[in-house]
Formats: structure tokens, sequence, C-alpha cells
């Protein structure tokens, strides 16, 4: 590398760790044919569930994000870890919304490359939502590796991280790519409560509570939900039990992703009967918008069915006869069935009246297993 390539990657360098960048690291437009490969593969098997958009570009190019593409500078931004091991959003949705963050800042980042090379620059900040092979580009980049829970991660900070790319089409030095840290450990594969990883580096969001929580529109299996847990947005489970986010951490969290009061001060039973407006309010300007009000709610119903807590029975009574929503009343019956109550039992006789047929089959298989019982 030249002395004056040396000075615009360190001035690069400089300039985004300035806007509060972790690591930054810079490769080039060549294509993925690497990740390209192994996406095909993870597409060929149905691991994408409904994620069908996975399949609609070349992600393994440049080119469709931006056509003159010549360098991608690959950036990472640090959140703060899981509370405790019980959270019900996953720790980076419990703050403000990463993508309006991290798109504010790569654009910044863009006009302060602009200064840096002394011309105008051609630049696309991607924030999790372009065609993009992210992970691998940050490996690429030298930003991270990609873990055998296919999470990235930076080996003295961790997987609590989120990643960003900026697109441009003036040609940057490079810094030495990443290589694969995992060695002989399994723990986050093992960690998994629904036993999403078929193997190592590959997962299948059939199975992913964060798909299933978050992606998923329909109902979740019945066989998925007891491993759910009190989970409602998105997991943390294989990232908690990743040894590279057991130290110390060489960086905070960004304070823009520290758990917003209006999520804290918010109880799963006031999820599960919300209506439109507070719901609107609960999910302003974060990541929870992604899911409507009905999924969540059907998530809630869920959680409090897992959290054994017979103080829920009268919320769960209430939502399996009078919500609105097929979907969530059906996941309402199923939580019933999950206690043994009295107000339980009644509210699921009364399900099997339901003039909704997914109702009136959860109320009589929890019936019959409570029979069983």
């Amino acid at each position: 590398m030249s002395a004056t390539s040396a000075t615009v990657l360190a001035q690069i360098q400089r300039a985004a760790h300035e806007l509060g960048f972790a690591r930054v690291g810079i490769c080039n437009s060549s294509p993925f044919v690497r990740g390209e490969h192994a996406l095909r593969q993870w597409l060929s098997a149905g691991h994408h569930a409904t994620m069908d958009y996975m399949a609609e570009h070349d992600r393994g190019r440049l080119e469709t994000v931006m056509p003159t593409a010549a360098s991608l500078i690959c950036v990472a931004l640090a959140y703060p870890g899981p509370e405790t091991a019980s959270d019900t959003v996953a720790a980076y949705a419990r703050g403000a919304d990463y993508h309006q963050v991290l798109r504010e800042r790569l654009n910044r980042l863009s006009a302060s490359l602009t200064k840096i090379i002394g011309h105008p620059v051609h630049s696309r900040a991607c924030v999790d939502s372009a065609p993009l092979l992210e992970r691998e580009a940050a490996m690429r980049a030298g930003i991270a590796f990609v873990g055998k829970s296919t999470m990235a991660i930076v080996p003295d900070l961790g997987s609590h991280i989120l990643l960003g790319e900026l697109v441009t089409d003036v040609l940057l030095p490079t810094t030495p790519s990443a290589r694969a840290r995992c060695g002989r450990c399994t723990a986050c594969l093992d960690a998994c409560p629904t036993r999403a990883f078929p193997e190592a580096f590959v997962l299948d969001a059939r199975r992913c509570v964060s798909y299933l929580t978050i992606e998923h529109k329909g109902p979740i299996p019945r066989d998925l939900r007891a491993a759910i847990g009190t989970r409602i947005f998105g997991c943390d489970i294989c990232q908690q039990a990743c040894p590279y986010n057991g130290g110390s951490r060489s960086q905070p969290g960004e304070p823009a992703f520290a758990p917003r009061r209006e999520l804290t001060n918010t109880t799963l039973a006031d999820i599960l009967h919300m209506g439109s407006k507070p719901y609107r309010r609960l999910v302003a300007r974060s990541p929870l918008a992604r899911v409507s009000r009905n999924q969540m709610a059907r998530n809630a119903a869920i959680a409090l069915g897992n959290g054994g807590d017979p103080k829920s029975v009268p919320a769960l009574a209430n939502a399996a006869v009078g919500h609105k929503s097929p979907l969530v009343r059906s996941h309402a019956t199923w939580a019933l069935g999950r206690f043994t109550s009295p107000q339980a039992q009644a509210a699921l006789e009364d399900a099997l009246c339901d003039n909704d047929l997914s109702v009136r089959e959860e109320a009589r298989v929890a019936l019959t297993t409570t029979e069983e019982c």
C-alpha cells in the first residue's frame, strides 16, 4: 500500500470512528463467489422459509446494489447485550431503529469521503435492506468473521454489533480479510432451543425463534411454541452462549440502542390487548415496527402461556374469546391449555364454539391433553 493509500485509509477509518463505529474496513467489488454459492444451497434446501425476497436479486455482486460500484466500506456499530437471559425482546431491538441510526451516520461518512478524496463521490448507504451479502462483505473487509451461528463476530467485541455498508464508485485501499475463529466450539448450536441449526454455519429459518416471532405472519407451529419461551421479538440465545460475548468488551454499546422506556414499562398482557394507537406509539422509530399488532399479540399469548404465571389466565381467557383476530384467539387458546385452573378450562370450553376452525382445533387439542393428564 502506497503512502497516499495509507493516508486515505487512515482518514476514512478516523472519520468512521468519530461517528461512533466500532470497526471499519474496506473491500473491493469483486463477486462474493463463496457466499453466493452458500446462499443458493440455503435457498435450495428451503431454509429461507417464506423469505422469498432472498432469491430475487444477485446478492453476490455489488453491481446489483450500484452499477458503478468500485469499493465497499463496511462498518460495525456495537449495541448493549441482553440485560437478562429472559429478555422478551432481542437486545438489538430494545432501542432506536438501527436502520435510521446507521443510515444517517453512513450518509455523514459519505460526506467525509468526498472531502477526503477531494472530488464528488457517488455512494449508497446500505443497512440490512439492500440485496447484499453483508456478513460476507464484513469478513472480506476484515471487521468480523462469520460464526457457526451465522452471526458476524468481532473477536474482541463479540456479536452484539450491527452491520452497515457504504457502496462507492471510487477505488479505495482495502483492509485484510478476516478468518473464521470458532474452532471446535459448538456452544451456539447446542444452546438453540428449537434446534434451528441442521449443521454448523447453516440456519434453518423455519425453526428459528427470530424468524418465527418476526418474519412469520401465520400460526406458529405447535411443536415449536413451548421452545420459544417468553420471547416475543427475536432471540439472543445463540449469542449468549458464544464465548466471544462472555468477556470484557473493548467498546460500550451505542447509547441510541439502550432500552426505551415505552418498552420496559409495557407488560405482555398489555401487548396482548393493546389497541392500534398505543401499539403505534410502542413501536414508533423502533425495529419492533416490523411486526404487526396481531403478530405481536400472537407472540405475547405464547409467552404468557410459557411463563406459567396463573395471573396470566384472565388476560388469556379474554383474548381467547374476545380478540378480533383468529390468529390471536387460537394462540391464546393454546396458551390457556398450559394451565389447569377452572377459569382456563372454562375459557377452553367456550373456545370450542368459536366461529374459526383454528381456534376450535386449539381448544380441542388443549382439552384432550388436559384430560389425558
